[in-house]
């Protein structure tokens, strides 16, 4: 048995109307499909004495939900197979690899590493890349950047930096990063 609201609940629930108690408020909040049961334990224990008030009010009905064997079968029937897709790439890293992620992972880069300790190099960069038009140019901000990293956080940062580059940019363009 599970409690539905009326309208007459969705009247009394709308702004401005106010002629049930708190109490009888929030049952009739709580109350939409679920068992009476799990209701009446609210309120101290009086939850079954205020929920059999909001029944017999009209403000809540108590309906019998039964399934037949055909509607659950239809439930529990396998859904339609999906078709896949036919081209994958040939690991999730080559799928990642791209010249905006590499551009989006320098940009990145640049906030971490100098918005903070040097704002006006991190301005410097910034601008730098959004100018950097062809691969050549972002190549050549990127390896910028990673020797300012050397100076300011040593040779091990800006290696990482380095080789997570390399991981996002195209094959074709990694190698001028040198190691």
């Amino acid at each position: 048995m599970f409690l539905r609201k009326t309208e007459k609940a969705r009247l009394e629930l709308s702004p401005g109307v106010r002629t049930l108690s708190l109490r009888e408020r929030s049952l009739l909040l709580l109350a939409e499909g679920k068992r009476a049961a799990e209701l009446h334990a609210l309120h101290n224990g009086m939850g079954a004495q205020l929920l059999d008030k909001l029944i017999a009010e009209g403000y809540l009905i108590v309906e019998k939900i039964v399934e037949t064997v055909e509607a659950v079968e239809v439930q529990l029937q396998p859904a339609p197979a999906v078709a896949q897709p036919t081209a994958k790439p040939a690991n999730s890293a080559q799928a990642l690899r791209s010249l905006p992620a590499a551009r989006m992972y320098l940009f990145d880069m640049c906030e971490r590493m100098f918005a903070r300790r040097d704002p006006a190099l991190a301005d410097t960069f910034r601008e730098a890349l959004r100018n950097a038009r062809d691969v050549e140019s972002m190549l050549h901000v990127g390896a910028a950047l990673i020797e300012e990293v050397v100076q300011m956080a040593g040779h091990e940062r800006a290696q990482t930096i380095r080789e997570r580059l390399k991981e996002l940019l195209p094959e074709e363009h990694a190698d001028p990063l040198g190691a």
